[in-house]
């Protein structure tokens, strides 16, 4: 009867050390997901392994550790819901934030599209303003042939124009129709600055000054740079080109 008490005995101590390790483990495992526990749960743990040391001294305290046990449990209890709670938040801001990185790739690519377009605008701009250029330039070499050729042939009354009159479009190709205002405003009443076109054109102060600036450094006018505001002038060969452009003649 005895050895059949002791057996029982051991195997019961047996039972509460595995019992004692799966709460370790368990322990342990609920530690690693609630970091954020208070200093007074984690006195109520300290208590609850106190009184699992105790059990293997004496089983008379077994009774008062369950009920520590259930307390503690129900301290878990909220926590685990705001665990759940946090998850389920953490799930929606994930899809809003991949919602909005997809909606930000969308937008990157109708934005590398458009400045692939703006690109090639400009680009058949300048071939434009190129072309333009070597038209100018072979235009002022026939102006000043036929200068030259008025000078070393004074007897003469007439002058030869080529056969098929320039037309005004393909001349000015390269101008808007505001440039092309201005350049005829300039050839008919003479040099003025860029606040004096601003109010026939209508356009704002940085507007009219970037388009003044633009036509000089194409070499459509020449600048006073005495003062400021600066005085612009039509180029003497653009203005004969215009009058020629404005006032074709034949044979």
């Amino acid at each position: 009867m005895l050895a059949t008490t002791a057996v029982a005995a051991y195997e019961y101590y047996v039972m509460v050390r595995k019992a004692h390790k799966e709460y370790i483990k368990a322990r342990d495992f609920v530690e690693d997901i609630v970091l954020s526990f208070n200093r007074e749960l984690r006195r109520e743990s300290e208590k609850f392994d106190s009184m699992i040391a105790k059990v293997e001294e004496c089983n008379t305290t077994a009774e008062s550790s369950h009920r520590k046990t259930e307390n503690l449990e129900k301290k878990i209890i909220p926590f685990v819901d705001q665990i759940n709670t946090l998850n389920q938040s953490y799930e929606t801001i994930t899809q809003a934030v991949t919602s909005a990185q997809t909606q930000a790739t969308q937008n990157q690519t109708s934005l590398i599209s458009s400045i692939f377009e703006l690109e090639t605008k400009l680009t058949n701009i300048e071939v434009n303003q190129q072309t333009l250029k070597t038209k100018i330039s072979s235009f002022d070499e026939q102006i000043q042939n036929l200068a030259h050729s008025s000078h070393a042939t004074q007897q003469r009354t007439e002058v030869i124009l080529p056969p098929i009159p320039i037309k005004r479009d393909k001349a000015l190709a390269a101008l808007t129709l505001t440039e092309i205002s201005v350049l005829e405003m300039l050839s008919k009443e003479g040099a003025k600055t860029a606040p004096e076109i601003k109010e026939r054109v209508q356009l704002s102060r940085e507007h009219t000054a970037r388009l003044m600036k633009n036509l000089y450094e194409e070499g459509y006018l020449e600048r006073e740079a005495g003062k400021i505001p600066f005085r612009y002038s039509i180029k003497k060969e653009m203005e004969a080109l215009l009058q020629k452009v404005e006032n074709p003649t034949t044979d």
